[in-house]
């Protein structure tokens, strides 16, 4: 996998440079911000675990040699606290600090003072361009790379987590299944990459009626979805499934049939998703009866 260095930006991160001289620290922070970077400053360990307390830093870039909390405690307790930062440590007695020290710590690099503005530059964008690939592999890794939506995997960890939320915070949650109608005979008779093109379709209706920044799709499996409505009571549920399926047959000219569950305290994901799964059969194997009795399916408005 490769990382373009043109699309890095230096003016999305910001930076906390930690130095207890001001000789040192100052030059650093300014050579920083000439390059772009969002820059603070803090001259101990106990300044800046207060300002992580205040705002979320990208970069860590300590001196290791402090009174008090001293750099490698720092990083420790950052990466403890924060793992998503990017810490970089610093000294001017290289000798007295193995490189292996600070990596084992939670630092993904060491640079030696005093430095140029290549060198830490170079230090930065390894890092950031690191960073992104970690987060391009996992984002791949819970991606369903025909549709795009969220996979199983990654349905279940994120349920479990809203699960947990649900149970501590009181808040309300809503689970929405949906199974197209006759897919397999569509395959059959049109062909794989005619199914495949149609699932695709339906994944983006999915991700363009959904609440954006709110609610997550995924591809259940096969031709099964499922949708994740947070702060979501019964109503939400119900409007949200008929607006979803309403897209599919508009968009995709194929029915759509659905079942939902609201969760409810002291309920798991197993039993809320065999609630659901239970309301989707239930409303299939009614529109299977409605298909042999008139021969087409009628689009449910109405879900209970």
């Amino acid at each position: 996998m490769s990382m373009n260095n043109n699309d890095i930006s230096y003016e999305s991160e910001h930076v906390l440079v930690v130095d207890d001289e001001d000789i040192v620290r100052e030059p650093i922070s300014a050579m920083l911000q000439h390059l772009g970077f969002k820059v603070d400053t803090a001259a101990s360990g106990d300044e800046a675990l207060e300002k992580f307390k205040k705002n979320s830093y990208s970069f860590l870039l300590t001196d290791i040699r402090m009174p008090g909390i001293d750099g490698l405690e720092l990083i420790r307790t950052v990466k403890r606290e924060y793992p998503k930062v990017c810490a970089i440590a610093m000294t001017g007695y290289s000798k007295e600090y193995k490189y292996v020290e600070t990596i084992n710590a939670g630092a993904t690099d060491f640079v030696n003072k005093p430095f140029g503005i290549q060198e830490i530059e170079a230090k930065f964008k390894r890092g950031i361009i690191e960073r992104n690939i970690r987060q391009e592999l996992n984002r791949l890794s819970i991606t369903d790379s025909l549709t795009g939506l969220y996979n199983q995997r990654h349905f279940y960890d994120r349920l479990n987590d809203e699960i947990v939320r649900g149970e501590r915070q009181n808040r309300d949650l809503a689970l929405i299944l949906l199974d197209l109608d006759d897919f397999k005979h569509f395959n059959d008779t049109l062909g794989h990459q005619a199914g495949d093109d149609l699932l695709q379709k339906v994944g983006a209706v999915i991700n363009r009626k959904m609440r954006q920044n709110v609610d997550s799709g995924y591809r259940y499996g096969g031709d099964e979805f499922a949708v994740m409505l947070i702060e979501a009571d019964k109503l939400v549920a119900k409007m949200m499934s008929n607006r979803i399926k309403s897209g599919i047959l508009e968009d995709c000219n194929i029915s759509a049939s659905s079942g939902f569950a609201v969760f409810k305290q002291g309920v798991n994901s197993k039993a809320l998703v065999g609630e659901a799964d239970s309301k989707l059969y239930e409303e299939k194997a009614r529109r299977k009866a409605e298909k042999a009795a008139t021969g087409k399916y009628e689009q449910q408005t109405d879900v209970t």
